[in-house]
């Protein structure tokens, strides 16, 4: 059975999407896509994510690793965009994210690739680290969709988004799953060059809430709408788990699906750097499943492999 969407009735060949598609391209070419608004012609030259304006991909390929409802049995039909709006010193995908290893890609090849993920038998297709080529992902989905894609579109991304891209985006994603990173600026701005995180990315996470709601399920099991956020517990509580719980209950709901993830371990820079050089212990983890039950949060995935002996 192939996961489809919750309804079918959005007509693609509308106007207004190509207009979406339009915007998101021309805030690509100054380089505002994204919060940081690096404000140069990314045509010519480079911003902060080190991204090209043209697409790169590292990798199209049917993924099972992902939290149940995304994998399910067959596989996430995973698109691993190249370059990262973040520069997160311990990203264990960092030579993907911060070395730009991949492939440039044509906006008509990814589109391709996403009918050829769903004849595989994908559940849906998943878009890692999209946010810095917000355009073309925009217009690859609506090119995919007019040609014969049904099966849902998954936004896995950091967190850092801007508000105005995402509303543009608004109608094409079905599935946002983003990460809840940290609740402090001070780890933020130091381990991954966000400034302003926390308003940033509640913010965002607040908009993709109100586009898809909360999770839903088919009968396998397997999400076809909805929002579903990651938070990684990192060494010596710097991700500020227990205000992260409390804020997704609070402000978002108890029936939020949360993953409450342990694998963290010191990739790329962290060995060097002494609050993030060794794995998370099996307190801390504890720790934060206190936080999740204390938090009322109803949904959700936890795991305690990779911890760190005493």
């Amino acid at each position: 059975m192939t996961t489809k969407l919750p309804e079918n009735s959005r007509d693609w060949s509308a106007d207004s999407w190509d207009e979406n598609v339009r915007w998101l391209r021309k805030e690509a070419m100054d380089c505002r896509i994204c919060p940081h608004h690096c404000k140069i012609d990314r045509r010519e030259e480079v911003g902060r994510c080190h991204a090209p304006f043209e697409p790169m991909v590292s990798s199209c390929n049917l993924h099972f690793g992902e939290e149940p409802p995304i994998s399910g049995e067959r596989g996430s039909g995973t698109i691993f965009f190249t370059w990262c709006n973040l520069r997160c010193v311990f990203c264990q995908n960092y030579p993907i994210s911060q070395q730009g290893v991949g492939n440039a890609i044509t906006v008509e090849k990814l589109a391709e690739n996403m009918l050829s993920l769903q004849k595989r038998g994908a559940h849906n297709i998943n878009f890692v680290s999209p946010t810095h080529y917000s355009h073309a992902a925009g217009e690859a989905i609506l090119m995919a969709r007019r040609r014969g894609l049904t099966i849902p579109i998954v936004w896995n991304s950091n967190g850092y988004e801007r508000i105005e891209t995402l509303k543009r985006l608004e109608g094409l994603i079905d599935i946002y799953l983003p990460d809840l990173k940290y609740c402090e600026d001070r780890p933020a701005r130091k381990l991954s060059g966000a400034p302003k995180y926390w308003e940033v990315a509640t913010r965002a996470l607040t908009e993709m809430q109100r586009q898809v709601g909360e999770l839903e399920l088919d009968e396998e099991g397997v999400a076809v709408k909805g929002l579903l956020v990651r938070h990684l517990v990192l060494p010596g509580e710097l991700s500020g788990t227990k205000k992260v719980l409390s804020f997704l209950a609070d402000n978002l709901g108890k029936q939020t699906y949360v993953s409450l993830m342990s694998q963290y371990f010191p990739a790329h820079k962290a060995p060097d750097i002494p609050e993030v050089s060794r794995r998370i212990t099996a307190a801390e983890y504890n720790r934060a499943l206190e936080a999740l039950e204390d938090s009322g949060l109803e949904n959700g995935f936890a795991q305690d492999e990779y911890l760190e002996e005493e």
